[in-house]
């Protein structure tokens, strides 16, 4: 939180700090700086915001991103086109603005306009609650696992901390630790930052991150032998092709989905052969947030 508070406009930063100081259970509760020209900056909690005073300009965005950027913003474009930003702490900046499309890709975000500061938490043994639905002890491995949540009610944060406990080993169930590729497409589970993981994923964990799924599970087929390989936010065609020819390999999975039910995820033709065929061998929905 340091590095995100002496990256801000001092105006931003102490109106911030000030909350802090009245109000001192925020800094944990805080899930969210929302950043938006010409409006007030919002610090969003999980039922509540708090609007500050300071209303945002255009020169408070370019700051913002210089700072996070380490004043070089053209070293960060690949990941700027992407619509956002992971930085140090493994905390991710969203990003919006006027799009600039060439051959149908987009090579440029100008005017930016909003920044989403998500503030990267980890919940080290949210997931003591479900292990023991998804692995196999006799066999020492894991059942290939769907997890099903609606949206910010703590998949991802479930996911990293199975991965970590998989891959560390569980020594009060005697499950020892496995090999485990990790998909991060979006930079959300290990939070990378210059190749390293920020977040705890395990100590026998290879992280391959933006690149889509498919494409990080042929990698790490081919190069890194994994026993178990995660992904978030699987549901394209193209998960479920890359998700049979890994599960054909011999390699169980661990997956997300948005959803709020079973009936849910059996709308989507491709999840739902595969829970057919008996490819996903364990479906757990979260119906409440982790923490």
């Amino acid at each position: 939180m340091d590095y995100i508070l002496s990256s801000l406009p001092r105006q931003i930063s102490g109106e911030i700090l000030q909350i802090f100081s009245t109000y001192p259970n925020l800094i944990n509760d805080l899930n969210e700086i929302r950043i938006r020209v010409r409006k007030p900056v919002i610090l969003r909690q999980r039922n509540s915001d708090i609007v500050l005073q300071h209303i945002v300009t255009c020169e408070d965005i370019l700051h913002i991103l210089e700072r996070f950027c380490e004043n070089s913003i053209y070293a960060y474009k690949n990941q700027i086109c992407e619509g956002f930003l992971t930085i140090r702490g493994g905390h991710r900046i969203g990003i919006t603005g006027s799009c600039v499309i060439e051959n149908g890709k987009i090579i440029n975000i100008k005017y930016i306009s909003s920044l989403n500061i998500r503030i990267a938490r980890e919940v080290i043994g949210c997931s003591n609650s479900i292990i023991n639905e998804m692995i196999d002890i006799n066999n020492q491995t894991i059942l290939n696992t769907l997890l099903v949540s609606p949206p910010g009610k703590g998949k991802t944060t479930m996911l990293r901390d199975l991965v970590r406990q998989i891959s560390n080993g569980i020594d009060n169930k005697e499950f020892k630790g496995k090999t485990v590729g990790l998909v991060d497409e979006r930079g959300e589970i290990a939070s990378c930052y210059r190749g390293i993981p920020q977040n705890d994923v395990g100590i026998r964990t290879d992280v391959i991150e933006n690149v889509s799924k498919a494409k990080g599970v042929e990698i790490l087929l081919r190069s890194m032998a994994p026993e178990i390989i995660a992904c978030d936010e699987i549901g394209t065609q193209e998960d479920v092709q890359a998700i049979e020819k890994m599960l054909i390999s011999g390699v169980k999975g661990l997956f997300t989905m948005h959803g709020s039910s079973i009936e849910d995820i059996q709308k989507n033709i491709g999840i739902n052969k595969l829970i057919q065929n008996n490819q996903i061998e364990k479906i757990i929905v979260l119906n409440s947030f982790v923490s």
